[in-house]
């Protein structure tokens, strides 16, 4: 079934744009096998109001190379365009942002970087279809004078230039995705109109949310359509895996595969000659376990390799910092990607699966307690999924002075494990030692990427202080808690109980596995940097709501029970009565 192409008549909206030079017009599934894999330059020129706001420095040519020479083939760029437009009729875009748009297309193309320009959170600042006040009329008319002057500011540019309409449009409803398909007709006249090359340029389509269900379910492709084009949906599934909910930290079971295989099968099937880019996917780096967070980009990467999807990175998910020299936070995780993006095998550190599990162990990290309750050194034997793999060596740096390890010396081999002796170790570790990484392990493999491992000694971290009470005054702010890690400085979850052991917020964990049951989500109530832990403002709000003390438990890597911190919030309340003397 296809939309209605809607003609809309705007005064003066002509094909007026003559391009010199030619355009070499490409099928859209040759611009898909362009972009893989990609990335998004995200929080920079989505940002509200302007580039910068949102602490990422402009878009420079280098942050382009430096996307090029990190393997990726591909941009999205996310424009808003709201704050850079007039508030009413005739909606004119400001000519200072449509020419550093064009400049910044301009950077990513000479890079050799094929880019897709999108209206990103414009979906709610200027075209919310599931608002109560929604104008669909305003709507329509703003959104054909946007795609005009876009298509006629981009109108020349090659065909390594494309375009795609709204990011994640809001709504849930056939009502909602009526409007984003009529949207979607009026984009394609409007850049048509506009003229230069634009009637060849390949354009991206996604339904509602940007989600894989909503675009099986109801977007219809505008009749008559002259533009090749290519399908879009966005991956952040398991949600609170990716996003660091609920103390979701482990990820890998065969039912998680299986899960990630089905919803990706589920469009390639709905869709099976169509070009697909998953547009956006990732997840929060900072509070994950690498292992679990490497298996997930592995299998996330090859499985859209498999049904041929473009895979496009959101720029959060490896910390990408515009001109940094060093911009890869995890640089085992980019090796990952982009071995699994060609189909090459990765050998993957093993990691803890079982939601029934009470502590999560993993392969990614070698770890020694230390301090006042250390353990003796001893041997430790580490299993890989190793996928058809061998091992080809492991260089241990300690103080920038790399070694090779010594097979049968150093570490034995007994599948799957790789066990590092005690006689290593020993070199690393001593049981009452100080907290701290004390050495970088890089493990090569027959294929694949190589693995980063640390060798961390950990003692159980310690807080500035304890204890707290919260009072309607101090609710409104957020609570920084100084802490000394002793070892990994990262948090992994939050769990939080009130006294009656229920928990504080979200009691419906209770019925999940024990390292998920009352935990808390990033960001939305907890967060960390290099010295301190900090309580978020909501979470001291639903302590007062409780009128009850709470205690939160700050729990670290390795997830167990010794390496975790109880810190009590409570209440302010009322001085007791005056006693009275019995006369």
């Amino acid at each position: 079934m296809f939309a209605t192409v809607f003609v809309f008549a705007v005064e003066n909206a002509v094909a007026r744009i003559v391009c010199e030079g030619t355009f070499d017009s490409i099928p859209a599934i040759t611009f898909t096998a362009a972009l893989h894999p990609g990335w998004n330059a995200g929080n920079t020129m989505d940002a509200i109001p302007d580039e910068t706001a949102w602490g990422n420095p402009p878009l420079v040519n280098s942050t382009f190379a430096h996307v090029k020479n990190a393997g990726f083939n591909g941009v999205r760029l996310p424009v808003t365009w709201t704050h850079h437009m007039t508030g009413e009729t005739p909606w004119t875009v400001d000519n200072q942002w449509l020419q550093r748009v064009s400049n910044v297309v301009d950077m990513i193309t000479s890079n050799g970087l094929s880019v897709v320009i999108n209206a990103h959170h414009d979906s709610w600042a200027s075209f919310d279809l599931a608002s109560p006040n929604a104008n669909y009329t305003r709507y329509e008319e703003q959104f054909y004078r946007l795609w005009y002057q876009v298509g006629e500011n981009l109108a020349c540019k090659s065909s390594m230039v494309a375009f795609e309409p709204l990011n994640e449009p809001s709504g849930n409803t056939k009502k909602h995705a009526e409007e984003l398909n009529k949207l979607h007709a009026i984009f394609l006249q409007a850049i048509n109109d506009a003229g230069g090359f634009n009637s060849d340029r390949v354009v991206v389509l996604g339904g509602l949310g940007d989600n894989a269900v909503n675009l099986i379910q109801w977007l219809e492709i505008p009749e008559n359509i002259t533009n090749p084009y290519a399908l879009t949906f966005h991956y952040y599934s398991p949600w609170d895996f990716t996003a660091s909910a609920w103390g979701k930290t482990i990820w890998g079971s065969d039912a998680d595969k299986a899960a990630l295989e089905a919803d990706f099968e589920a469009v390639r099937g709905n869709s099976s000659s169509s070009p697909i880019i998953v547009g956006e996917f990732g997840m929060e780096v900072r509070p994950s376990e690498p292992g679990a967070r490497w298996k997930w980009f592995d299998h996330v990467v090859r499985t859209g390799h498999k049904n041929m999807f473009a895979m496009m990175l959101w720029d959060t998910s490896i910390h990408f910092v515009a001109g940094s020299p060093n911009p890869w936070e995890d640089p085992t995780a980019l090796d990952i990607l982009m071995n699994a993006s060609q189909g090459v095998p990765n050998t993957l550190a093993d990691s803890t699966e079982d939601g029934a599990a009470s502590e999560q162990w993993s392969s990614a990290t070698i770890f020694h307690r230390g301090g006042e309750r250390g353990e003796p050194v001893a041997d430790q034997s580490l299993p890989f999924i190793w996928n058809g793999n061998t091992l080809f060596s492991i260089e241990s740096t300690v103080a920038n002075a790399p070694r090779l390890l010594v097979l049968d010396e150093d570490y034995v081999l007994n599948d799957p494990n790789i066990t590092f002796k005690d006689r290593y170790l020993s070199t690393l570790f001593q049981q009452f030692g100080p907290p701290g990484i004390k050495a970088n392990l890089t493990l090569h493999f027959s294929s694949g990427a190589a693995l980063q491992l640390p060798a961390i000694q950990w003692d159980t971290p310690q807080a500035g202080f304890t204890d707290f009470i919260v009072t309607p005054e101090n609710v409104k702010t957020d609570l920084p808690i100084p802490f000394e890690y002793k070892g990994l400085d990262k948090l992994a979850t939050v769990k939080a109980r009130l006294y009656n052991s229920t928990y504080l917020i979200d009691e419906w964990t209770q019925w999940l596995g024990p390292l998920q049951q009352g935990r808390l989500t990033y960001q939305s109530h907890w967060d960390f940097n290099a010295s301190h832990v900090m309580v978020k403002s909501s979470v001291l709000q639903a302590v007062l709501a409780a009128h009850g003390a709470a205690v939160l438990t700050f729990e670290f890597y390795p997830r167990m029970r010794a390496n975790s911190v109880n810190f009590t919030l409570d209440v302010e309340r009322p001085p007791p009565p005056p006693a009275f003397l019995a006369v």
